[in-house]
């Protein structure tokens, strides 16, 4: 099956005082059809800058510096704001990290609504004001015909994190990239917004592109996993690889970290020493050496490569089976 989304090497930097700082280093990945692709790590890994990359909606002092983005056959960084207005919200969507702030305050829940469905669908006013009414009852809000009358301020927090779910889900799009799209949700509607999502994926075979802290959203949604940390993605494989056979130490962190509830009332959740460093584009070996418990002197001095492990399996770290034995090759030439 072709790629539907094909991100190769894509590397983002900001313009600061101390001069360009690389956020998103050298990140490839891909996505099919009505698949499901976790991006985890921890806080400033980068997985939001490969997001808003993806949409070309980087802000003011940021720019892509190296990469394609291929989106249907075609390299959307090569597209002017025109062409990339008729993908946005059409057959590329996302749903935004922050519920507080991504909605216009001056502008009504319905207008909003149905701004973006009159553009791509090209209905009319009264067809977009149904189904935009339709989309907010499936992500589970009361009294929706009032909310449509009403501005953002008149909702709490989670209630504008469904209004920008249902945003993004109303024009159905191909590639929903969804960035923490459960954070400011009780644990009773984060499960109906998955469900959700998980029949959009099922009846139009629009692909999701998941960014999480949630290790337990990613069991329960994902295929795949990309775990980032300082800017590159450090491994890949199907869920059920990465929880049973993680291969690279950041990976394994991560995963020990999580609440069991099998742990011994008295055993002390496991946490990884130090954080993320803050610039790491002069960082000669790889970028989690100073955290890692298994590092070597050429960890310090050498950048792994992300490389083949095992057949769909990619890892960047120098102690894991063929790489350390020197055999393998690249995950993306």
């Amino acid at each position: 099956m072709d790629d539907l989304l094909a991100v190769n090497h894509l590397q983002t930097a900001f313009d600061t005082d101390q001069g360009l700082v690389v956020s998103v280093d050298d990140v490839s990945f891909r996505l099919k059809p009505g698949e499901t692709l976790a991006l985890v790590g921890e806080s400033g890994s980068g997985k939001s800058v490969t997001a808003l990359s993806v949409m070309q909606l980087l802000g003011k002092g940021s720019r892509i510096v190296g990469g394609k983005v291929w989106f249907e056959g075609t390299n959307v960084l090569e597209l002017d704001d025109k062409l990339m207005r008729e993908i946005r919200g059409n057959k590329i969507s996302m749903i935004f990290q922050e519920p507080m702030t991504s909605l216009n305050p001056v502008l009504t829940i319905g207008y909003q609504m149905c701004e973006s469905i009159m553009l791509h669908l090209k209905q009319s006013k009264k067809e977009a004001r149904e189904a935009a009414i339709a989309m907010l009852r499936k992500v589970g809000l009361p009294r929706v015909e009032q909310i449509m009358d009403e501005y953002p301020l008149a909702l709490s927090g989670g209630m504008r994190q469904r209004v920008m779910i249902a945003m993004a889900l109303s024009c159905k799009p191909k590639v929903l990239i969804a960035d923490e799209p459960t954070t400011a949700l009780d644990v009773t509607v984060q499960a109906q917004i998955m469900q959700l999502m998980k029949e959009l994926c099922e009846e139009s075979g629009t692909a999701i592109l998941l960014i999480t802290h949630d290790l337990g959203v990613v069991a329960e949604m994902a295929d795949r996993v990309l775990v980032m940390y300082a800017g590159q993605v450090v491994e890949e494989t199907d869920v059920y690889t990465l929880f049973d056979h993680p291969e690279h130490p950041y990976t394994k962190g991560l995963l020990k970290s999580i609440p069991r509830i099998d742990a011994d009332e008295h055993e002390s959740l496991e946490s990884i020493p130090g954080v993320v460093p803050v610039r790491y584009q002069n960082i000669a070996g790889c970028r989690f050496y100073n955290r890692c418990p298994i590092a070597t002197e050429t960890c310090k001095s050498v950048l792994p490569p992300l490389a083949i492990t095992n057949e769909g399996h990619y890892t960047r770290c120098w102690e894991v089976g063929n790489i350390k034995e020197g055999v393998w090759e690249e995950a993306y030439e």
